[in-house]
């Protein structure tokens, strides 16, 4: 509300994949993990904190719910695109439609460098599963 810091995530599951010749990226490599699930009070709701990967882990929202109280899950990412263009949709649809919560899911997009582009497609998702809104993305070939 006034720009204080009201919680602190640390990522707890890392993205690594080797695919030789096209990708290799290993989150596991430079970051730490973090732990604890994370949920914080804001003026718009209680707020279920995770991050890209974490998306994959089902349970990992369940505890922010059932635990924690949460009642809007922040996913903000970067998809890969073939990944995205495969996953993204159906994985946030899920953990809203499990969790009977809003997903709000930052997205990078567009290409970083030669060799990492992302997927894109912010999305604004409530608890049946409904896309709200969709900032669209990069569906090109990755």
């Amino acid at each position: 509300n006034e720009g204080a810091v009201r919680a602190v995530y640390r990522k707890s599951h890392f993205f690594d994949v080797a695919i030789p010749g096209k990708v290799n990226l290993r989150e596991s490599a430079t970051t730490a993990p973090g732990d604890a699930v994370v949920v914080c009070d804001s003026p718009i709701g209680r707020l279920g904190l995770s991050t890209c990967y974490d998306v994959r882990f089902p349970e990992h929202y369940v505890d922010m719910v059932q635990r924690g109280g949460a009642e809007i899950l922040l996913v903000p990412s970067a998809f890969t695109i073939p990944t995205g263009r495969a996953h993204w949709h159906t994985l946030l649809k899920s953990r809203a439609i499990e969790n009977q919560c809003y997903v709000l899911a930052a997205a990078q997009v567009g290409k970083h460098n030669e060799k990492r582009k992302s997927y894109g497609h912010a999305l604004a998702i409530d608890p049946w599963g409904e896309v709200l809104a969709d900032a669209g993305g990069y569906d090109g070939i990755g």
